[in-house]
């Protein structure tokens, strides 16, 4: 199941808090806006939110607050559209926080609510400030707030949190009081398969055929996934016949599921038909679609399908994202091209509007691999010339390559780097385990009495110690020490 596309459980999600009929009929806001002046840009209220941190220890949430209300007392005006566009977008960047400032300063500033606003401030909660307070806020509500979609909200938070018996016991009272729909279903199917009942998916499947209740092309999905996880292939293919006859068409996410089942299950002849079938879609423009292709063409070893598949993306945005760079950097590096790669790495640097170290990360990996040393360090260079900030990967690697090289020096030097970088919430991130033993394998090999005390010195800046990397610390000193002696 790990490998298994799972784009499911994150488009469940968005579709139940979808607000497009509520943007609809907003009456100010037309698709063919005239572009906005840079200053004007600048000035609006999406700028102004868009440049706060998003930490949840920072200080968001009162800026939120004073942005609101500096726009309010300048004579500005702001409605619920307002609000809720902004919600929306930092929802989809995943910015939980401010969306749920916003929401909180809506409910607060007497502005008309629905209940589609109140399914999506529910959704928050549960994200930010868990389960529990979800629950109270659903519970705080009116009678006549408690509709299919704030009901529909909290079901999808339980299955989010894999809270099997608070949804089993929701879903039923979903069902008495009739508003079942086929979301509520989707999202029930979608908790059965991450914790593991993949054998109750049908019974789900049956009963809405049963109550009328029309599956779509996310159920067949969830439903291809259920019987690919108890190696049903059979049933898989038995799926697509029944979307066919219920003149359901596959799009790009079947195509892509379909096939990583078949790559799974070993079957890579019958992987590649299905993918190209996937390339020969027309008017492809969602970026995971070409993300899909390129991930399995690399996991196929398949070169020249991951070039078609970036050549394709490309063609399609002219300017693609860093997350696309990133796989296809990884899927190069993967298959051996050094050649593309650097070609891939120079074309992202060239253009790139924000400098993401996690690019630089793969081809510095590739370079040490090869210990092609030289150009690891120019590109380290490059990565501070350019404003980068060498991150706790980054740092690992180097540490990693010069512990191989015997060059210990400069392994605690980007050690002692990380120390000075490490934040209490990232504690666990820096340096590895893997590096830890590096370090004290070579220690004990070596008798560096020295080198270990340095190393223990900068652990502790970080952490304290755990006991089994004291005695190795230890043996190595006296290990040490009766040499000298």
């Amino acid at each position: 199941m790990a490998n298994r596309l799972t784009l499911f459980r994150s488009a469940v999600s968005r579709r139940w808090l979808s607000t497009t009929s509520a943007m609809a009929t907003a009456g100010t806001e037309t698709s063919t806006a005239p572009a906005v002046s840079e200053g004007k840009r600048k000035s609006s209220l999406h700028y102004q939110l868009s440049q706060l941190k998003t930490r949840p220890d920072s200080d968001s949430g009162t800026r939120v607050v004073e942005i609101l209300k500096e726009w309010v007392n300048s004579g500005k005006f702001i409605n619920r559209f307002d609000i809720i566009d902004n919600v929306n977008t930092f929802r989809g960047r995943k910015n939980y926080h401010i969306a749920l400032q916003l929401s909180e300063w809506m409910e607060s500033s007497k502005i008309k609510m629905n209940n589609a606003d109140r399914a999506i401030r529910l959704d928050l909660l549960a994200k930010i400030k868990g389960i529990s307070t979800a629950e109270k806020y659903f519970g705080s509500l009116q009678e006549s707030a408690k509709t299919k979609k704030t009901y529909g909200a909290l079901l999808n938070s339980y299955c989010q949190e894999k809270i099997l018996d608070k949804a089993l016991e929701l879903f039923s009272k979903i069902k008495d009081l009739g508003f079942i729909s086929t979301l509520n279903y989707n999202n029930m199917i979608s908790l059965y398969l991450n914790t593991n009942q993949p054998e109750k998916v049908t019974s789900l499947v049956q009963e809405m055929e049963e109550k009328g209740i029309k599956a779509d092309l996310f159920t067949y999905n969830q439903l291809m996934n259920s019987y690919a996880a108890s190696k049903d292939l059979n049933a898989v293919e038995e799926v697509l016949q029944k979307m066919k006859i219920n003149e359901v068409e596959c799009d790009w996410f079947t195509y892509g599921n379909l096939a990583t089942i078949y790559y799974n299950a070993g079957l890579q002849d019958k992987a590649r038909v299905v993918l190209e079938k996937l390339e020969k879609l027309e008017n492809l423009q969602d970026h995971e679609a070409f993300h899909t292709l390129i991930n399995l063409y690399r996991r196929m070893s398949d070169l020249p399908g991951v070039n078609r598949a970036w050549e394709s993306l490309k063609s399609v945005f002219r300017r693609p994202r860093n997350t696309s760079y990133l796989l296809v950097l990884s899927a190069f590096s993967d298959l051996g091209d050094l050649e593309n790669l650097e070609k891939c790495f120079r074309e992202w640097e060239s253009g790139c509007s924000l400098y993401d170290v996690r690019l630089c990360n793969v081809v510095l990996e590739s370079y040490l691999k090869r210990d092609m040393i030289e150009e690891a360090n120019a590109l380290y260079e490059s990565i501070l010339s350019k404003g980068g900030e060498p991150n706790f990967r980054t740092l690992d690697l180097l540490n990693n390559y010069h512990i191989k090289s015997h060059q210990v020096d400069l392994a605690l030097k980007y050690l002692e780097m990380g120390a000075h970088k490490l934040v209490p919430e990232k504690r666990n991130s820096f340096p590895t385990d893997d590096t830890i033993n590096m370090f004290l394998k070579y220690f004990e090999e070596n008798n560096d009495r020295a080198g270990a005390e340095k190393f223990c010195d900068i652990m502790k800046k970080m952490e304290p110690l755990d006991s089994s990397v004291y005695d190795s610390l230890l043996s190595i000193k006296t290990s040490a020490q009766e040499g000298e002696a």
